[in-house]
């Protein structure tokens, strides 16, 4: 099996159909990963869950996804964009519509694990397809930005839909929200595949067992202990496993990740702000939900309301972020948005008390959540800048396997940090210490935010990105 090359841009009066479609496939990605929070005491109640194992409703997706991203963005290169798109698609409604009907807790996890599959194949063929059709520089900006848009607001919408959904139909109707994606007609015919180049089955599958181990690492670790025999075990293996992948990708002819794209700066520091991005924007809806429901009392659908201006402003954010490109270039965009949902971290956490109004967030709500939409713009337009169209699958692979890895730890962290004002309380001692751990999460996430803005900066400072 062989790379495929770059294939033929269809007419232009088809961009946008073709971009509606891609947006919705990233809408459908985003939602998954939030839109059952709101509903795991509805299926717990449903399915008998235990406290133990409903975690794994959530982590089973995450899990997955982080797991065959690269092997997904590989895959993407070699066999097709269109194919692999068709393929993902029919995985999330194959998976989904079985999730809406089952009555069995284990079948309910196994499907959230092959949505994650789906997912780690379906994004880096949407983002693969948006980078080939449409030329590197403002066109290319604006199709970015509107495919972010889809996917940063539905982060927020899943928990509004969510919200909406199980107070109307019930738990199982989050899962029958992912309905087919049709429309991969309007993309380009993949070209037949040569056998001049292979696909490194060996490094895919070193790959992705160390990277898969990784993340179940940083899900399960707060809950068994970080120096439990089990966690040191499943250290142990993934080190071994990744270790065993760099040593297969330096000798074989086609690695799965050419050494070359590790030099490529641009990409290198897309990967570096998706890895904060995730640790730190990507993990304010898990603390927002805890606040709401748990010191506030929100019903589901009351905290999906909550989420309705976040959701709308990180949309803004995106099309804000596409505009500033064009006039100030990536990397002052890029230290705005960063800066801007800094600010609002901080003013969240000011704002946060147990007596507290919702009006109290709005503020700190809107400035974080535009510096959101502008940032997560900035990264894809970052990670594809100067990659060339026979690549761009597993670019987006690496960059979108860091954007999980770096959400897993950050998330894995915040928890913990949050865990110690309240472990042993009850009553009114657990509410407030709830209430300390959410403000200081947020105060570690604007902190993270600022760092992150550094690194990144002296990074994009090395060989300036193409902004225009």
């Amino acid at each position: 099996m062989s790379a495929i090359t770059s294939s033929p841009a269809p007419p232009r009066q088809r961009l946008g159909l073709s971009l509606c479609v891609l947006a919705a496939a990233q809408l459908v990605i985003a939602l998954d990963f939030n839109i059952v929070y709101v509903a795991l005491p509805s299926i717990q109640e449903g399915l008998g869950f235990s406290e133990q194992d409903l975690q794994w409703v959530v982590s089973a997706y995450i899990v997955a996804t982080g797991g065959f991203l690269l092997l997904g963005g590989r895959a993407t290169d070699l066999l097709g964009r269109r194919r692999m798109f068709v393929l993902a698609a029919g995985l999330y409604a194959g998976s989904s519509l079985i999730g809406g009907l089952t009555d069995t807790a284990w079948l309910l996890v196994a499907v959230r694990a092959v949505q994650g599959i789906g997912g780690s194949l379906l994004f880096p063929a949407t983002l693969s397809l948006i980078t080939t059709i449409y030329e590197e520089g403002p066109r290319r900006n604006k199709a970015l930005a509107v495919w972010g848009a889809a996917g940063a607001g539905g982060l927020c919408f899943g928990s509004l839909l969510g919200g909406v959904l199980v107070e109307a139909f019930g738990w199982p109707s989050v899962f029958m929200v992912n309905v087919p994606l049709a429309g991969w007609l309007l993309f380009p015919a993949d070209p037949p595949r040569s056998r001049q180049r292979d696909f490194d089955a060996l490094g895919a599958v070193t790959a992705t067992a160390g990277i898969t181990l990784l993340v179940f690492l940083l899900v399960r670790g707060p809950e068994v202990g970080w120096t439990s025999k089990a966690t040191v075990l499943c250290a142990l293996c993934s080190a071994l496993l990744l270790a065993a992948f760099a040593v297969i990708e330096a000798r074989t002819r086609d690695p799965l990740t050419p050494a070359r794209l590790l030099t490529h700066r641009s990409l290198v520091a897309g990967m570096a702000l998706a890895a904060v991005f995730n640790a730190t924007f990507a993990s304010v809806p898990y603390f927002l939900t805890r606040y709401f429901q748990l010191v506030h009392h929100y019903s589901a659908l009351e905290t999906g309301l909550a989420f309705l201006l976040p959701a709308v402003m990180v949309a803004a954010g995106t099309q804000v972020g596409e505009r500033a490109i064009a006039a100030f270039g990536v990397r002052a965009t890029l230290l705005g948005g960063l800066l801007l949902g800094a600010a609002g971290a901080v003013a969240l956490a000011v704002a946060f008390t147990d007596s507290g109004s919702y009006g109290r967030l709005v503020p700190g709500l809107v400035l974080l959540s535009l510096g959101q939409g502008a940032a997560w713009t900035v990264l894809w337009i970052v990670a594809a800048s100067g990659v060339a169209p026979t690549d761009q699958g597993i670019a987006s692979g690496l960059a979108s396997t860091t954007l999980q890895v770096g959400g897993a730890v950050g998330l894995a962290l915040l928890v913990a940090v949050a865990n110690t004002r309240s472990d042993g309380l009850a009553g009114e001692a657990l509410r407030d210490g709830l209430v300390d751990g959410v403000r200081l999460v947020s105060y570690l996430i604007a902190a993270g935010i600022c760092c992150g803005a550094l690194v990144l900066l002296a990074l994009l400072a090395l060989r300036r990105a193409p902004s225009r």
